[in-house]
């Protein structure tokens, strides 16, 4: 299917952009941006600089590149007679209120099915949200649960766009929206078998898109790591990644991250029961560690993502236990470089932790946040009630900040290192938001069920 190019998108004229945004967790994977002069509130006729409609809700993050932003999105839902039952985002905490149990009912997003069958990739303007162009990759969304098939967020150099699909299409794009190639990752590699569906992110290294699959409670196939050329799509390597874990603690729905020891970089998976780092050349694991399902439960799979500062790799579980792991070693490291671990249910599920190397957040599913010193482990502050509740989408630090949404759209703002304070809570449009911000140059980017906001001072 060609794409739809607007008369804005042909008159469009390279700008030159501060920083960018090129992927899931930012230019370094792990969620931290440079950008600078963020707002700390907002409202309808302050600081949002433009809001563009979008036509279904995704849990994939906007990536942001040059005078660009891409956003995945099923196409809108037909209208039907007789509504199918909503399926409700868990019970938020009491919002706009610190302490007390996370378990208190309060404000519940909702949304009523997964969007329309066809599943979009859409670029806008940075500049003013105006649609650029919308190309069709892929048909057959379906609701998995809380997420849809659009979930793995898009990725791009500047030269090309990639995008995955929950149906494992994985296809890449020039900038003006033309398919350049396209591959069937089930067919070429066997059917996924996830409880919730697939949901990993793709990672570019070097030129390489490197996708993970890990995967084990409905298939007898194994996990795999594979590496496709970006510009071709044709295979650089695939590897299986095992695993003992039993059934569903087979399953991940995590995100590879690069993690750079001295001169040499590393590729870090974390899921089925163990933390796992590969050679982006070749594929071949360097170490692996154990201890993510001590208990060899049935049902552990994980979702919050590994993060990495200063040589070490911080990998959550099912909100207990994470690993902090020295990233140096070879071969089975799980005793020989665990650094700490953290014990009790603190720990997030579905929140992919951040860490600048000096101080660890966590946001926990319930939209309280805790900082720990990243070397020891020690507990700093929190865990603090942020007031917005219930939490799929992981924070990022950006200006001394940290930006945190809920699954109704409410963003609370809080400030980063040694000791906690609230700058403030920043309602939006109140609907089901999954997916994580982003932040560059002098802006915010929040992607909502329903709009793509862009939030900057003036």
């Amino acid at each position: 299917m060609k794409p739809l190019i607007s008369l804005a998108c042909l008159a469009f004229a390279a700008t030159a952009f501060p920083a960018d945004w090129p992927q899931w967790r930012g230019p370094n994977g792990n969620g931290i941006s440079s950008a600078k002069d963020l707002p700390v509130e907002w409202t309808d006729d302050k600081n949002i600089a433009w809001k563009t409609a979008l036509p279904a809700w995704s849990g994939a993050t906007p990536i942001v590149i040059g005078g660009r932003v891409f956003v995945m999105s099923p196409s809108r839902q037909p209208k039907i007679a007789e509504p199918e039952p909503a399926t409700q985002a868990p019970a938020n905490g009491q919002r706009r209120n610190r302490g007390g149990s996370p378990q208190r009912r309060g404000p519940q997003a909702t949304v009523s099915g997964p969007g329309g069958d066809e599943l979009l990739l859409i670029c806008l303007s940075r500049t003013d949200g105006s649609e650029l162009w919308r190309t069709q990759i892929d048909t057959g969304n379906e609701l998995k649960r809380k997420q849809n098939n659009s979930s793995p967020s898009p990725v791009s150099d500047g030269k090309l766009v990639w995008a995955t699909t929950g149906n494992g299409i994985v296809s890449a794009y020039s900038m003006e929206g033309e398919l350049v190639w396209k591959i069937d990752l089930q067919k070429q590699y066997g059917s996924f078998g996830l409880n919730w569906g697939y949901a990993s992110s793709p990672l570019l290294y070097n030129g390489k898109l490197i996708i993970e699959v890990v995967h084990g409670q409905n298939t007898e196939d194994p996990a795999y790591l594979v590496a496709l050329d970006g510009g071709t799509g044709k295979e650089f390597w695939k590897v299986e990644r095992p695993t003992d874990a039993p059934y569903e603690s087979k399953d991940a729905y995590t995100t590879p991250i690069p993690v750079k020891i001295g001169n040499k970089t590393q590729i870090v998976v974390s899921g089925g029961a163990y933390v796992t780092s590969h050679n982006p050349n070749t594929g071949k694991e360097i170490w692996r560690s154990g201890g993510l399902n001590p208990e060899n439960s049935r049902n552990y799979r994980i979702i919050a993502s590994p993060v990495a500062a200063n040589g070490i790799v911080y990998a959550p579980s099912r909100k207990t236990p994470l690993l902090a792991i020295k990233a140096n070693g070879k071969g089975d490291v799980t005793q020989s470089h665990l650094v700490w671990k953290m014990e009790d249910k603190s720990g997030p599920d579905v929140p992919t932790p951040i860490s600048d190397g000096t101080y660890f957040y966590i946001l926990n599913d319930f939209g309280q946040i805790s900082c720990f010193d990243a070397q020891s482990g020690d507990p700093i502050w929190g865990p603090e009630e942020t007031g917005i509740g219930r939490v799929s989408s992981s924070p990022i630090l950006a200006d001394g900040k940290l930006y945190l949404v809920s699954e109704t759209a409410d963003v609370a703002v809080v400030q980063a290192g040694p000791t906690f304070k609230l700058l403030g809570i920043n309602a939006l449009d109140n609907t089901y938001t999954l997916s994580s911000p982003a932040a560059a140059g002098n802006q915010l980017f929040i992607r909502t069920a329903e709009h793509l906001y862009c939030l900057s001072k003036g």
